[in-house]
């Protein structure tokens, strides 16, 4: 008979919601666990950390000295390594504080700072070790999860979806936000992977799926501009989710940078 593949599922510095991914596939999750060995997942129950697997996902960002050390020996300890989510692939929303002073701010939050292990930086799992395969999103979705284990278990790499969200909002025939309403969107420059979730309710995309290929934020700037946003805004608008990721970093830093003139 032969042997189930060995899964791991990792946290790092998030909220949980990528891991979410995995329990809320219910009773798909049960039969998963038919395939394959969950050797490592703490939310779900099994704890075996140094454990050898063939698959670990990992989600979250490096943010302490610990974390450097931890991701090195799930690195050591896997075949295939996969980040999900936007804190591991371009380091979350609290890859912020490598624009701030963070030994300044801890020391005005806390009260006995000396206490507080911190970087002072978020950074990508990406940034530490080699990573096979990233899964972007905030959060991932069991779609993206389910696919890219059935794929790595096949032997091969999933094709990597760069596609905007423009063109799977064309795909579903959504109404654009922003030419039919002139609500302030980010889908231009986003990468799919959602389903043009929002667009679909009327609502505006903000980025959480991270930067497609062959974007041009300095067009979307300019529209985003004539549309009413000051440039404040518009910086908001890349720095936020996936501000870590360099094409998001630039365009909201020379946003900002007008902003400061």
């Amino acid at each position: 008979m032969q042997a189930k593949a060995r899964v791991a599922v990792h946290k790092f510095a998030s909220c949980d919601g990528c891991q979410l991914a995995f329990l809320n596939l219910g009773e798909t999750l049960v039969r998963l666990a038919d395939l394959v060995e969950i050797v490592h997942f703490a939310e779900a129950g099994p704890l075996a950390f140094d454990e050898h697997v063939d698959v670990a996902f990992v989600e979250g960002s490096i943010s302490t000295s610990h974390d450097e050390q931890r991701i090195r020996q799930v690195r050591a300890n896997c075949t295939h390594l996969v980040t999900i989510g936007a804190c591991a692939t371009a380091g979350g929303v609290q890859a912020l504080r490598g624009m701030a002073d963070t030994k300044a701010w801890v020391e005005g939050i806390y009260a006995s700072p000396e206490y507080i292990d911190s970087l002072a930086t978020s950074t990508p799992i990406s940034d530490h070790v080699r990573v096979d395969l990233e899964l972007w999103g905030c959060p991932v979705n069991a779609r993206q999860v389910l696919g890219a284990l059935r794929a790595l278990l096949s032997g091969f790499m999933p094709p990597e979806e760069e596609d905007k969200v423009c063109l799977e909002c064309k795909r579903r025939q959504a109404v654009c936000v922003m030419v039919a309403h002139g609500i302030p969107c980010m889908g231009p420059v986003t990468r799919t992977g959602c389903g043009a979730l929002c667009p679909s309710f009327g609502r505006d995309c903000y980025g959480c799926y991270g930067p497609a290929e062959n974007l041009n934020t300095a067009s979307l700037s300019r529209r985003l501009e004539g549309i009413g946003l000051v440039r404040e805004e518009i910086a908001r608008r890349y720095l936020f989710i996936n501000n870590g990721a360099p094409q998001f970093r630039q365009a909201g830093l020379a946003a900002k940078e007008k902003t400061d003139e």
